[in-house]
């Protein structure tokens, strides 16, 4: 996990952007940590597919640690940053961003390192054509 900076900038190119709803809430009001894990593997996958020409499944999720709580009503953007493309796998950074409730100052809630594999319509491991 990278340290916050003090003037924080999401590192990649945004991949999704959504409303974090009430549905989406523990008992405390916080959004779940799996809700916004699913987010982040959603916008992992639409990079991933890009970068691979088709279909792709998500094949490792590297640790995460949450570094704040997610707000009902707050807009999470997915930012995806792609560290490595090998013969059929694509790694990514994705990094999850809100902006603060009370001042708008954007906020870095978590990242991950999501490893996908690109697959055939038989679900298949297939070469990444470049």
């Amino acid at each position: 996990m990278n340290d916050i900076d003090s003037t924080p900038v999401p590192h990649g190119d945004l991949a999704l952007q959504t409303v974090a709803m009430p549905k989406d809430t523990n008992p405390n009001g916080d959004i779940f940590g799996g809700w916004l894990m699913s987010q982040m593997d959603i916008a992992g996958m639409v990079t991933a597919g890009e970068v691979a020409g088709g279909r792709v499944a998500t094949v490792a999720i590297d640790a995460m640690a949450f570094l704040t709580p997610v707000h009902v009503g707050a807009v999470v953007s997915c930012y995806c940053d792609v560290l490595e493309i090998g013969r059929s796998s694509i790694r990514i950074i994705v990094e999850v961003w809100i902006n603060s409730k009370h001042d708008g100052e954007p906020i870095k809630v978590t990242e991950g390192e999501f490893v996908f594999v690109a697959i055939d319509d038989n679900g298949r491991t297939r070469a990444i054509q470049r």
